[in-house]
């Protein structure tokens, strides 16, 4: 009986002062599910989202607020560095926070990150120049390093067995938590780092959802809302303050939820332990994933190249052309929807992107949470991606024609677009999420999404400057004899679009070993 058991069970050392190991006990002695962890890691990563693109219903009209632009035809020129300030901060710091994740911990780089939309999102909107938009995003760029660390903080933060219940918790808080749904999703051992990464995608998708949503109904209040913000009001004088200062007060929330948060970094310097406590768990070894032993300090001594891993860095790379293209589209739909008819736009108000984007966002919810886990489960992560993106090419090519439509119908096609574009979008990322995640180890994932967050950033930081510039220029050529106007911003959309797609067949993408 002993000799049965023997190789399902394995010897682990304990460390009393390495709050690693303290959470590794605590789900030993605790081997239900955490609701508590889950529900800290969604909020953290919908806060990490909001800020990101709030802007992006009321950026057209801010720009032209702050009469940097001479024509209205250059105002997406302008609009695309601002854009782009936010990503381009983040690139150069990511790997630096990976680092220090891994070194000191995935909590104080959680907490510096929010702190940073605290302060710095606020000061957006209060600008009252371009070149303090341009800095405040790039100060909130290079503070907020937290993407990464949440993502391997939510695959440490439960036991294996637990994990594939990550997305019944996430909908436990979004929509009264289905009992049957749950106990389906239970059973999806082989399913762990789907999950996880998948509620990581849920509240990052959504957030970049609701954040558009919160700036298109509450910038510019004294216009909408003349009831109860007046011209002559601070929000008046600040018309895009409102937006950003309901998401730093969120924020402000998620700080102080912080003090609870518990770490999940192993830190196991003997030489500097004071008491000296070393105890001895056993435990399933299919249990919580922690497996220290001797050999461990040379393991991390040694750490791999994490560039020579070709897995990673493939899904990496994938990740990143597709990053191109939400962040391009992100930022070209909303200055493309605002715009003027006569520029090949849908004369939108900031108000009626916000709509669209809401609706969008209620509908993605129901997606993730009835639809995303059967498809995936049949298709895998990488077929529904394709799947995906193929489906993206002809939607996006009928874009343009939208501008031929108006009142209702216009309405009603705009929103089943956005929603169709935004469902695929999140196919297409939550499936590279789980790439990546599969690709390296416990001890590497901190600085392996760093790197990714570097790269995406890069990107990301690149997509709005060329989108807006790209836009300014397409409003120019509106009697070109080849796709005039907008044709060709969607039509370079897809473009890219196909390149990803091809991206995703060998020899381009690996896939890691199981």
């Amino acid at each position: 009986m002993a000799e049965n058991r023997a190789p399902l069970l394995e010897r682990m050392m304990y460390y009393e002062s390495c709050p690693g190991c303290k959470l590794e006990r605590r789900k030993e002695e605790r081997r239900g599910i955490p609701y508590k962890e889950f529900l800290y890691v969604w909020i953290v990563t919908l806060c990490t989202a909001l800020p990101i693109s709030i802007l992006f219903p009321f950026l057209y009209f801010m720009i032209r607020d702050l009469h940097i632009a001479k024509r209205e035809e250059d105002i997406g020129f302008y609009a695309g560095f601002v854009g782009a300030s936010f990503m381009f901060g983040r690139a150069l710091t990511s790997v630096f926070w990976g680092l220090v994740a891994d070194r000191y911990g995935r909590k104080p780089v959680i907490a510096i990150g929010i702190c940073a939309v605290v302060i710095f999102n606020t000061l957006f909107g209060l600008s009252a120049t371009y070149w303090m938009a341009i800095t405040t995003r790039l100060l909130l760029g290079s503070l907020n390093g937290l993407l990464g660390p949440i993502k391997a903080y939510s695959i440490e933060v439960c036991r294996a067995e637990h994990q594939a219940l990550g997305l019944s918790l996430v909908t436990k808080f979004c929509i009264c938590c289905l009992i049957k749904y749950i106990l389906y999703l239970s059973r999806m051992h082989n399913l762990g780092i789907l999950a996880v990464s998948f509620q990581v995608s849920t509240a990052w998708g959504i957030g970049l959802i609701i954040g558009p949503a919160i700036g298109g109904f509450f910038a510019q209040p004294a216009e909408k809302y003349p009831d109860i913000f007046s011209q002559d009001s601070f929000f008046g004088r600040f018309p895009y303050f409102l937006p950003c200062f309901c998401i730093s007060l969120f924020a402000v929330g998620v700080l102080i939820l912080c003090i609870w948060l518990p770490e999940t970094l192993h830190m196991h310097n003997v030489n500097k332990m004071q008491d000296g406590t070393i105890e001895f768990l056993e435990a399933p070894s299919c249990g919580s994933g922690l497996k220290e032993n001797a050999n461990e300090s040379e393991e991390r001594a040694s750490t791999e190249n994490l560039f020579k891993n070709w897995p990673l860095m493939s899904s990496i790379i994938v990740y990143c052309v597709f990053s191109l293209h939400d962040m391009a589209y992100t930022e070209i739909f909303s200055l493309w929807a605002v715009s003027d008819k006569s520029y090949g736009g849908l004369s939108f108000s900031s108000q009626d992107v916000g709509e669209v984007l809401a609706i969008s966002g209620f509908s993605l919810l129901v997606y993730q949470l009835f639809l995303y886990p059967s498809l995936v489960k049949l298709l895998g992560p990488i077929i529904s991606s394709r799947v995906a993106s193929v489906l993206s090419i002809p939607l996006l090519a009928a874009f343009p024609f939208m501008t031929k439509l108006s009142g209702l119908r216009l309405s009603l096609i705009a929103n089943c677009a956005s929603l169709l574009k935004n469902i695929l979008c999140v196919t297409i990322i939550t499936g590279l999420f789980i790439l990546q995640n599969n690709a390296v180890p416990q001890h590497q994932r901190g600085a392996a999404n760093g790197i990714a967050m570097t790269g995406m950033s890069l990107f990301k930081a690149a997509a709005p400057a060329g989108g807006g510039i790209l836009f300014s220029w397409a409003q120019k050529r509106q009697s070109a004899s080849f796709l005039p106007g907008d044709q060709m911003v969607f039509f370079i959309l897809n473009v890219v679009e196909f390149i990803g797609l091809l991206m995703t067949f060998k020899p381009f993408l690996a896939v890691p070993n199981k």
